[in-house]
């Protein structure tokens, strides 16, 4: 009971610090939580990102946890409940918002290595049986699809938020290339905006209707290629952008850029369709404070703050002086 009430004075804390339309802005790091050395790390720095002006981190675990239902889909040298939860109480200890990251639907491989969830159950891939050592394509994707896919990757879902304690679940979902492939025979043929939305929409129903969190997504396959050009990265240029207008506006869009440009036009379009938005940069200092000055000229409640993304290029420890994030804390003073 006394834990309970805890978690929840806690959840009320980080609403009314982190709310849409509050006086505070979300100031995060993103960062790759993959095994049982990086959460040692990341509690390690909690305090100092903090008193840098961070008030909330991704960690993007991924399989790097020690699942309980589903061990065989466990990575490497996963976390314990015990890691995390020194980490969740370090957070919670300096006022940090602390929300998991598993990321859906694409980024299943990279390089010559097929993650878990498609080593294990083969049958689950989008392009079953081709590309031997994933040669000729960027990365593996599931099927939206499968009947199986869900009811596993939801079991694994339900450990990270009961573990982590979340208020909130980011479900990757960015770069995905691979989906409605001929070589699916449920997916071939079928519109990628539906079938990508489909995964946005059972995602949203598990994590926002059934658990009643908040949930958060990349947002580059949202944005048209062809009326926004930011190439087939930054933007979707194999048709999933209509599913945009088929997903829930509270969803919440973290939408990454990590070039220098005169403006961001996604930004403006997610604000008009009624998303919150929470812009994301990297490394390069001249792209981030870019996307900074363009992000604070529009004056509304649904613009959250900013992310600093990582992906490796600065190690944990020197995570409180990474330029970029200071560019973005300074901006916000």
């Amino acid at each position: 009971m006394k834990k309970t009430l805890l978690v929840l004075v806690y959840l009320f804390l980080s609403s009314v610090a982190l709310g849409a339309g509050e006086a505070k802005p979300w100031l995060g790091v993103h960062v790759l939580m993959t095994s049982s050395d990086k959460t040692t790390q990341l509690t390690e720095v909690v305090e100092p990102l903090a008193e840098k002006g961070i008030n909330a981190i991704i960690a993007e675990i991924n399989y790097g946890y020690a699942y309980q239902s589903h061990p065989e889909l466990r990575a490497g040298n996963p976390s314990s409940p015990e890691q995390i939860g020194k980490l969740l109480a370090a957070c919670r200890a300096h006022g940090v918002r602390l929300i998991p990251q598993f990321q859906c639907l694409g980024h299943q491989s990279w390089s010559k290595t097929t993650f878990p969830l498609l080593t294990k159950y083969p049958q689950l891939d989008e392009t079953p049986g081709k590309y031997p050592d994933n040669e000729g394509i960027y990365c593996r994707s599931w099927c939206p699809l499968h009947p199986e896919v869900n009811p596993i990757v939801f079991d694994l879902i339900d450990e990270l938020i009961e573990v982590f304690e979340a208020d909130a679940l980011h479900v990757g979902l960015d770069e995905t290339f691979l989906i409605g492939s001929d070589a699916c025979s449920r997916c071939k043929g079928k519109s990628t905006a539906k079938l990508f939305a489909k995964a946005v929409n059972d995602y949203h129903q598990h994590i926002v209707g059934k658990h009643k969190l908040q949930m958060l997504m990349w947002g580059d396959r949202l944005i048209d290629a062809n009326e926004i050009t930011y190439g087939k990265w930054e933007a979707s240029a194999n048709g999933t952008a209509g599913a945009i207008d088929l997903i829930p506006k509270d969803i919440i869009i973290c939408d990454w850029h990590y070039e220098p440009r005169q403006a961001y036009e996604s930004i403006p379009m997610f604000l008009k369709k009624g998303f919150r938005v929470w812009p994301a940069s990297w490394r390069k200092t001249d792209a981030a404070k870019a996307l900074i000055d363009y992000s604070r000229t529009f004056d509304d409640e649904k613009m959250l703050g900013h992310l600093n993304t990582t992906w490796g290029a600065v190690a944990f420890k020197d995570l409180p002086s990474f330029e970029p994030l200071g560019l973005a804390v300074g901006a916000f003073r």
